[in-house]
């Protein structure tokens, strides 16, 4: 794999760098730069989304038929990493980047149709219903029922993690239509407008204090069949394809190299215990040069990755490895800057960030003690403890490498 930059991506690359220049306002770059969430707040993300799709760059990764870009897996990879850069703020996944492969993969010429452009809009946006109190990490187990009503499915159940589901107006779900000899079966990939009568939307607090995550009950929603993504009783299939790109459709290592080196930067004015600056502690040093040279690796990774995609490949086993190592990757970086932001870290500062929801607990409206990077440094600890859990835990990605990989 070559991994030098050719004349046509730098010229690529400046390109992007311009059209960030000019359409990033101040207000969208701070919603990147001080993110302290997964996903950006909603309406911000929904303009900065607008923006994207006017250039044509909203979906890059989709077909050209459908919206997407002829890019290659250079251009894609300096795309995101200029996003980084830049500090722009994230678009909602849900829609564009897992929902739709499914669609498009498994979807009829008509759910197409419809649903793709409205994705693009932001007509559309979307939430995801996969986890259940009894069902998270082990998804085979879910038990939301959708029961055949002539051509309706009559559905009943609860779905939990949801985010941003109180402002989303569709939900892509699984749901359980037959109960048969293995759980992977009689599972049915279903879209669900989020206004059908029965459908009530209940907020989950985070550690953070943000209302991005919800509880979805689901109470004799009655939902059409052509609403179904697939066959009836044959969602797992979808789903595992979807979890695919939820899992390694993404690139970790761009904005984790941003962030250290935000972190770097910071550590040469933070005092240490011992006197002088933080940066000439030889073991603080030697922990940030540890997560940089494993972030580098992981880039790599990422790239031979997103190249396999550029064939028209699907991520596979590696989905499960970038999934593993990214987000264990991000924790790390957050606990270094837990250690450099010092006592500034005990401190609850939700105003110094730009969280992905309104924060609902009681906290000052305005101003912050000590440097901004440390009083974000508490709030994105805490928020990336989830990113070992979410999108699969990362003790089942172990387990399906285990199997996939190693045939244990």
């Amino acid at each position: 794999m070559n991994i030098q930059w050719s004349e046509q991506e730098n010229a690529f690359r400046e390109e992007v760098k311009a059209f960030f220049a000019h359409a990033l306002s101040d207000e969208l770059r701070e919603a990147g730069q001080w993110l302290t969430s997964v996903y950006g707040e909603h309406q911000r993300c929904l303009r900065w989304q607008r923006k994207l799709l006017e250039q044509g760059w909203l979906a890059p990764s989709w077909p050209v038929a459908h919206g997407g870009c002829d890019w290659s897996v250079a251009q894609h990879y300096i795309f995101a990493q200029e996003k980084a850069y830049a500090g722009a703020p994230p678009v909602s996944p849900m829609g564009i980047q897992m929902c739709a492969p499914a669609l498009i993969a498994f979807g009829t010429e008509q759910q197409k149709a419809f649903f793709l452009p409205r994705m693009l809009s932001g007509e559309h946006f979307w939430c995801q219903g996969y986890s259940e109190a009894e069902a998270g990490s082990d998804l085979a187990a879910l038990s939301m029922s959708a029961v055949e009503q002539g051509d309706m499915l009559l559905c009943n159940g609860t779905k939990l993690w949801s985010t941003h589901a109180h402002v989303a107006n569709w939900v892509f779900c699984l749901v359980r239509s037959a109960r048969e000899d293995k759980p992977q079966k009689g599972i049915t990939f279903l879209l669900i407008d989020m206004h059908s009568p029965g459908v009530q939307v209940r907020p989950i607090v985070s550690l953070t204090g943000e209302h991005i995550q919800n509880e979805i009950h689901f109470s004799d929603v009655r939902v059409p069949k052509g609403n179904v993504i697939g066959r009836i009783g044959e969602g797992w299939t979808v789903a595992k394809y979807l979890l695919e790109f939820e899992r390694g459709g993404a690139a970790y290592a761009p904005q984790m190299q941003v962030r250290l080196a935000e972190l770097r930067a910071f550590a040469g004015t933070a005092p240490a215990d011992r006197g002088g600056c933080l940066a000439d502690d030889p073991l603080f040093a030697a922990r940030l040069a540890e997560v940089e040279c494993q972030v580098n690796a992981l880039e790599l990774y990422e790239l031979e990755t997103l190249s396999t995609l550029s064939r028209g490949g699907s991520p596979g086993a590696a989905a499960s490895v970038m999934k593993i190592l990214g987000t264990e990757l991000q924790q790390a970086v957050t606990e270094l800057g837990l250690e450099a932001a010092g006592h500034y870290g005990a401190a609850f500062q939700p105003q110094a960030g730009c969280p992905g929801g309104p924060v609902l607990r009681e906290h000052g409206e305005t101003g912050f003690a000590g440097e901004r990077l440390a009083a974000l440094a508490p709030l994105r600890y805490f928020n990336e403890r989830a990113g070992t859990i979410y999108a699969g835990a990362n003790e089942i990605q172990r387990n399906i490498l285990a199997k996939t990989v190693l045939g244990l």
